[in-house]
Formats: structure tokens, C-alpha cells, sequence
């Protein structure tokens, strides 16, 4: 078996600090979250590997690198209230719980979040809360969001994520009419009718299903 810890410590070095990627809170959270126990079992061995990776229902658990980048985007205080858009493996909402204490996560997939749950509990992420629902619509309950994660691309940035975003609040979501490409945006709260776009680049994410994303 791999040295695992070895391995992350590699990750650090020349998958984020090389590009670039400064903050100390995001690339402490992804040197101590272990990969390995978010990545399906036959593919342990590449839970390192510089890119995204299969899971199940078709979705992919993100390249480390992107997850640094959405995650440092997001300019996380540890007192910040945070809802993540597709739980996935759980490994994103994992390093968002390693920074952040109130971190809450919707999977539309029913088999995705009850995995994802048992493995954030198992690895001392209990404190994330996994709903089963669709994430286009958000988490009412628990809104506003300091910070809003989307971990898939839609067409348009949803108004339903829009209005959770508390006044100050800041929303990193991968947007575009092409389902093979989309443009990294970060959606910044000024106040209760005005919002601030910034454009952080050309990324590919598995497409936003929902209510207020494509259809299925």
C-alpha cells in the first residue's frame, strides 16, 4: 500500500503551492483530509493523481487542485457558514469542515450523500451536515450562507443560491451554456439587490441538475 501521507504532502507541494496557491488554511485543510478514504476502493491507489476521478451515478470526485482553488475562492472564515452544492464523495465538504465549523452539503443522489455521511463521520467530519435533495434550490433552514460552493455546472448562476447568500457573502460556481465547458465564477453579495461577478477561469465540471440548473 502507499504512503499516503507522503503522497499528500506531495500534492501540496506540486499540485497547489507550484500553481500558485498560497492560503495557509486551504492547504492545511487538504494536507490533513485523507483522500484516499473519499476515493472508490479500486482506484485507492490514484487518490493522489493530478486530476478528477470516477465515483458512482456518473459524477467525479475533483482534481485537488480545483478543489484548493473553489475552496480558497471562497475566502472562508472558521466562524463561517457554508453550504457545498454536490456532496459527491464527500471529500470537498471534508476540507470545507477542516476550516469551518458550521458546514452543511445537499447530494441529489440518495446512495452518494448516505456514503458520503458514513465516510465524514468515520474520518472526524460528523459535524457536516448531508442532506438528500436537490442543491439548485438550496438549504432554506440553514440560509444565509456566508459561502456557497457548486461542485457542478449549470447554465446560469440559480437566483434560489443567489438570495442565500448573506449580505458580504460569497458564491463559487462553475457556469456555461456548453455541458464540456464552463467559465469558474465567483458571485459576491454587496447588498440586498446587487451582486459582483468575477471571472476565475475555464474549468469542466459534471453538469447542475435541478430545479433551477439543467434538466435531468
Amino acid at each position: 500500500m502507499s504512503d499516503f501521507k507522503k503522497l499528500r504532502q506531495q500534492m501540496i507541494d506540486e499540485q497547489l503551492k507550484s500553481r500558485g496557491l498560497q492560503d495557509k488554511a486551504v492547504l492545511n485543510a487538504l494536507g490533513k483530509v485523507p483522500r484516499e478514504k473519499f476515493t472508490p476502493t479500486d482506484l485507492i491507489e490514484s487518490a493522489y493523481r493530478d486530476s478528477p476521478l470516477p465515483i458512482a451515478e456518473s459524477q467525479t470526485i475533483s482534481q485537488p487542485y480545483i478543489v484548493a482553488l473553489m475552496t480558497a475562492a471562497l475566502e472562508l472564515k472558521p466562524d463561517d457558514r457554508v453550504l457545498e452544492v454536490g456532496t459527491g464523495s464527500g471529500y470537498a465538504a471534508a476540507v470545507l469542515g477542516e476550516i469551518c465549523e458550521h458546514v452543511y452539503t445537499i447530494e441529489r443522489y440518495k446512495t452518494l450523500a448516505d456514503t458520503a455521511q458514513l465516510k465524514l463521520a468515520k474520518t472526524g467530519y460528523g459535524h457536516v451536515q448531508v442532506k438528500h435533495g436537490d442543491g439548485t434550490l438550496g438549504w432554506v433552514e440553514q440560509a444565509p450562507f456566508d459561502a456557497i460552493i457548486v461542485a457542478a455546472g449549470g447554465p446560469e448562476v440559480p437566483q434560489t443560491l443567489k438570495e442565500q447568500l448573506a449580505i458580504g457573502g460569497r458564491m463559487v460556481i462553475p457556469v456555461g451554456r456548453s455541458l464540456n465547458l464552463q467559465k469558474l465564477v465567483r458571485v459576491r453579495r454587496i447588498s440586498k439587490d446587487e451582486y459582483q461577478t468575477e471571472d476565475l477561469g475555464d474549468v469542466r465540471f459534471v453538469p447542475l441538475v435541478g430545479a433551477a440548473g439543467w434538466k435531468e
